[in-house]
């Protein structure tokens, strides 16, 4: 005789592996921040590259 499903366990089993893949993902995300903040690349601080023009008089 087959067993009865059990919906609730089932639907508990996605939701644990959804919240997995969404934790790996922010930690991958705070990772690269890191990596670029080490490096001194932050995208919060554009660099200033460009050469300051002469004066116009």
């Amino acid at each position: 005789m087959a067993r009865k499903p059990n919906y609730g366990q089932q639907r508990a089993d996605v939701s644990r592996s959804k919240q997995a893949k969404k934790e790996a993902k922010l930690r991958e995300r705070e990772e690269a921040v890191a990596k670029r903040k080490a490096s001194g690349l932050d995208d919060d601080e554009p660099e200033n590259t460009e050469a300051e023009e002469p004066a116009r008089d």
